[in-house]
């Protein structure tokens, strides 16, 4: 039944006419697939309103990998400030995430990954676990046997290198004086995505510093061959980009030695107003935890003591990044996603019939809108007339407002009959201005900036880790296509300019990639219901490609599932073990293509509500989440349950076009 006011139930949605529809799910044995699938609903429903903040917003842990864990011990015994009970807490958490075969992955079920695997084994060492013991000779040998710490990522080694671990003339060169470049000139630091710059600013002071603080033991266990831990890379032609940036970082090698004092000095101290200027009210750096971490080293190196006001909320606003788990384990969040997360619950709870005057929305909603940011970003660089506005991902990150967020948080406020319309109205009013206003030249829309798509960043020795641009990417597109047909702009020229880039981007599959979901699932879920939002029939050809190609790789169970390993292995694309996140994009997808009486729709229906537990949740240990595609991996905890809800609110209700009554111009 579909939910009141009230959290009751009540009448059936839209769909009730359909009732008593045959299906060949094991769902058929407890009746049909309507009233299971309104039971869900509802039980759902008042799982998530259980799971609210009393000041209106929801947030699910966001799990990543232990090197967040790791590196929070490493950075609290370089700054002399490590106590037993954090210490143990963490190694508890490192211990228990340790696989058969001694590794670390990045992601549940995923490979052992050499540095994680580093990283991890180094914190356990600076918890007091001996290198004889069996967890740690497993993982030290399986690190041997993978060429040891030479063949780790440059983080990974620079942490090393703060212990003399690792020489720093053995590692990539990024001079403070980069600070200096105008915003025009090739590998400025506005060239690299938002996350990438405010870790890579505090990185310059590290790389000119070169600190070495004493080891408390040796590592000599995690080289492949101790007498040569470096081994030397073949350097590529000239004539390729590679060998053209590997010449590069020499000659910034050479300038290290040979650059003026007064020059370094200046563009130090220029770095460091350049990262207190970004700290957050909160203490911390863009809201995530790496910047965060590298800006408080930095800012330390540069004389800041521990009891500094800059450094001391910086350290604060660090330890609100860990989660304590029942068993006395710590866990450490990359970041924290409450604005995601209500505005992605607001929409599912609408979507499932409560009422949009709920208590639960508007609390939501109020809490929203006091989340906008009002003042210019680093985004404003690209777009220096364009007027603030947006959401960002965080509890804290004015600096960074998210297009992504942006758009979701204005789908969500319009799903809400808000006691003061005017104030609703001008919120998303500016927010939509702001969106629109951050479209690139493409047609398309990026996370945090326009235009971010310098091909240089990816080249330099430094950037073996993960994305360090933010081109525009078919998920966030779809969203705020979505959005704007939503606010009467479908047949504006921004929303044709994104739809004409969205078709072009289709692969000859019929889906579309991924960048901040996994992964083609994600973004053909995220893609179709905003074509057809905008306009576009359900007959159009890309439409029918689509839905062909996810019904081609549902599952036996009917659900589907993606494998992070789709990033890099064309076998593993559309395939995985079924889940609750990624069974529901596949149907948001087919629902908004008019699949509602298919097979297909029905047999992932069934699946959902098969696979919900007693308490109206479902459980899903697979990461299915991306922060950079493969290289790092996130499991939002409340994914499992928005999404859900959403696809089969929608099945019960039908799709929110028509529920809320807007309609497309």
């Amino acid at each position: 039944m579909t939910a009141t006011t009230d959290g009751s139930t009540g009448a059936m949605g839209p769909r009730a006419a359909s009732a008593n529809r045959p299906t060949d799910t094991t769902i058929a044995a407890a009746g049909d697939l309507l009233v299971a699938a309104e039971r869900a609903t509802a039980r759902s429903v008042e799982y998530l309103l259980g799971q609210q903040d009393a000041e209106g917003w929801w947030k699910g842990d966001l799990a990543t990998n232990v090197t967040m864990d790791a590196e929070d011990l490493l950075l609290r015994q370089f700054l002399g400030i490590q106590d037993a009970g954090t210490t143990e807490a963490s190694a508890l958490f490192i211990r228990g995430e340790q696989r058969a075969d001694g590794t670390w992955a990045t992601f549940y079920g995923g490979p052992g990954e050499l540095s994680t695997t580093i990283e991890a084994y180094v914190a356990l060492r600076l918890a007091g676990d001996k290198p004889d013991e069996p967890h740690m000779a497993r993982a030290s040998a399986w690190v041997r046997e993978r060429g040891g710490i030479a063949e780790s990522r440059v983080f990974t080694r620079i942490w090393l290198a703060l212990f003399g671990w690792w020489k720093w003339d053995d590692l990539p060169v990024m001079p403070p004086e980069l600070i200096f470049f105008p915003k025009w000139f090739p590998l400025n630091i506005y060239d690299f995505g938002c996350w990438a710059r405010q870790t890579i600013v505090p990185l310059t002071i590290v790389s000119a510093k070169r600190p070495v603080r004493p080891a408390p033991f040796a590592l000599d266990e995690l080289h492949s061959d101790v007498r040569r831990p470096n081994p030397s890379k073949p350097i590529a032609p000239l004539a390729s980009w590679d060998g053209v940036f590997q010449r590069l970082d020499k000659g910034l090698h050479a300038y290290h030695k040979l650059a003026p004092r007064s020059v370094r000095r200046t563009a130090m101290n220029a770095a460091a107003r350049w990262i207190i200027e970004r700290q957050e009210n909160d203490g911390c750096w863009g809201g995530i935890q790496p910047p965060a971490v590298y800006s408080v080293i930095a800012l330390h190196l540069l004389g800041y003591d521990i009891d500094h006001p800059v450094m001391r909320a910086g350290l604060e606003s660090l330890d609100r990044f860990a989660v304590r788990r029942e068993d006395g384990a710590r866990m450490i969040e990359a970041c924290q996603s409450p604005v995601w997360d209500t505005c992605l619950a607001t929409i599912a709870l609408a979507d499932a019939g409560l009422s949009p005057d709920h208590p639960a929305l508007v609390k939501a909603a109020d809490w929203m809108m006091n989340e906008e940011i009002a003042r210019p970003g680093d985004w404003s660089v690209r777009r220096p007339a364009l007027t603030p506005g947006g959401w960002a991902f965080e509890f804290h990150n004015d600096n960074y407002p998210d297009i992504d967020d942006t758009a979701e948080v204005i789908l969500a406020l319009r799903r809400v009959k808000h006691p003061v319309p005017a104030r609703l109205d001008a919120s998303v009013e500016r927010g939509a201005r702001w969106t629109m206003g951050m479209q690139s030249r493409n047609g398309a829309w990026a996370a945090f900036d326009a235009d971010n798509t310098s091909p240089f960043p990816n080249r330099l020795p430094f950037s073996d880790f993960g994305e360090v641009i933010d081109p525009p990417s078919a998920d966030v597109t779809g969203h705020v296509v979505e959005m704007l047909a939503y606010e009467g702009k479908a047949h504006h020229p921004a929303t044709r300019r994104g739809v004409e880039w969205l078709l072009a981007e289709q692969e000859t599959n019929g889906a579309w990639f991924g960048r901040w979901g996994v992964n083609y699932v994600y973004g053909t879920g995220s893609v179709v219901p905003a074509l057809t939002a905008a306009g576009l029939p359900v007959s159009h050809p890309a439409v029918r490609r689509a839905v062909t190609w996810l019904e081609s790789v549902q599952n036996d169970d009917g659900g589907w599932g993606e494998d992070l390993r789709s990033y890099r292995e064309e076998k593993w694309i559309g395939h995985g073990a079924s889940t609750a996140s990624q069974t529901a994009w596949a149907l948001l997808a087919l629902l908004a293509a008019g699949e509602q009486e298919s097979k297909a729709v029905e047999r992932g229906i069934a699946y959902l509500a098969d696979t919900q537990l007693e308490d109206g949740s479902w459980d899903e240990p697979y990461f299915t989440g991306t922060g950079f595609p493969w290289d790092f991996s996130i499991n939002y905890h409340l994914y499992r349950q928005v999404f859900p809800l959403t696809a089969l609110g929608r099945y019960v209700n039908g799709e929110p076009f028509a529920v809320h009554g807007r309609k497309a111009s």
